[in-house]
């Protein structure tokens, strides 16, 4: 998402319609959500929320296929799982166009990069994140398609709100094989016709709760003026990690801070700088973080989102960070690490949670 609003900086782009094919319409989802006020309208093509199997996405890719494709990519035979008899049936038959794609494809990256690819693909989940889209959006899939199962984009379109969506015939994964003229007439009349306005009030974002172990114990033991000066002190190292990490200060809480940030992986190593700022001052903090949707009041922030995160944040101890399995998932493929520590309800949130720690 940083690297989709450099972009649009550079071109001096307010506002636009994003267009998600493939595995990168994880990636739009998560940016119309996240700044609907850039964004006009999502363009979901053969696309899917998770792609690896579970009790609950019953069309993923299996363990089993997953093992099989990583090890026909580390022993260079590609061609079994990503050969144009899958992507483009319609072009199977074209040798130019199979040279063109094995060219393409080992010109892209390594066999080892794809591999990592693969890997992050197959650890990235945002279902959770499809009901907080509020920009319109358009779902459109082939009804045989290969690659990616129809039934992930009528769950797509079912979980998005307002979202519309249109099936086509035919097996082509690329929207540009086939009868590409049929999706582009679709296309056309969704982005030029009339859309109603996104609700710009909510939004999704990254919550992150800090608080003070022992806050009262410590201000009884400094008396009220080193406490004053000392949550002063607090107060400035914790906004200045946040200028550094693109967070946004929201408030003071008393004996800690509620800021939110754009992204959940700055949240955490945020988080993470913190506390060891903190504990360069004596002082021990707990930190929570969720990822989801919450509105915004004024210069302050509301809704569930922002209530799990409180309780995540009470269920920490001293220099711990724990997280939600929202946060973990979204951060599918980084060099951040985590631990299961427990499976609980949280007071006020319906359901089990299970919450992580933050691994040094």
């Amino acid at each position: 998402m940083a690297d989709m609003n450099a972009v649009l900086d550079a071109v001096k782009s307010k506002s636009t319609a994003v267009f998600g094919f493939s595995e990168g319409g994880s990636t739009a989802a998560l940016f119309g959500a996240t700044y609907p006020l850039r964004t006009t309208a999502l363009v979901l093509w053969g696309t899917t929320p998770r792609i690896t199997w579970d009790e609950d996405w019953q069309w993923g890719v299996t363990r089993a296929k997953g093992i099989s494709q990583l090890k026909s990519l580390e022993a260079g035979n590609a061609r079994e799982y990503f050969g144009l008899d899958l992507f483009a049936p319609s072009f199977a038959d074209d040798p130019e166009l199979e040279n063109w794609w094995s060219r393409y494809g080992r010109q892209s990256a390594s066999p080892a990069m794809y591999i990592a690819l693969m890997k992050t693909n197959g650890a990235t989940d945002v279902r959770h994140v499809l009901p907080t889209i509020n920009v319109p959006t358009l779902v459109l899939h082939r009804k045989d398609d290969k690659v990616f199962d129809v039934r992930a984009s009528h769950y797509l379109a079912d979980k998005i709100p307002g979202a519309r969506y249109v099936e086509f015939p035919g097996e082509d994964h690329w929207p540009w094989a086939g009868d590409a003229e049929s999706p582009l007439a679709e296309i056309q009349q969704f982005l030029v016709g009339t859309k109603p306005k996104p609700q710009v009030d909510r939004f999704l974002t990254t919550v992150l709760f800090t608080d003070i172990v022992d806050s009262t114990a410590t201000a009884g033991h400094l008396g009220d003026r080193d406490w004053s000066k000392l949550l002063d002190v607090h107060d400035n190292f914790s906004k200045d990690e946040l200028r550094q990490f693109g967070g946004e200060w929201v408030k003071s809480t008393g004996d800690g801070i509620l800021a939110t940030f754009d992204g959940p992986g700055r949240a955490v190593i945020c988080a993470k700088n913190i506390i060891s700022r903190a504990r360069e001052h004596g002082l021990q903090l707990r930190a929570g973080l969720h990822t989801g949707e919450a509105e915004r009041r004024g210069d302050d922030v509301a809704g569930m989102a922002v209530h799990i995160a409180a309780r995540v944040a009470a269920e920490a101890h001293a220099n711990e960070i724990l997280v939600t399995t929202t946060v973990r998932d979204l951060v599918a493929g980084s060099e951040l690490r985590f631990e299961k520590r427990t499976t609980m309800p949280l007071k006020g949130v319906p359901g089990e949670w299970q919450l992580l720690t933050v691994s040094n």
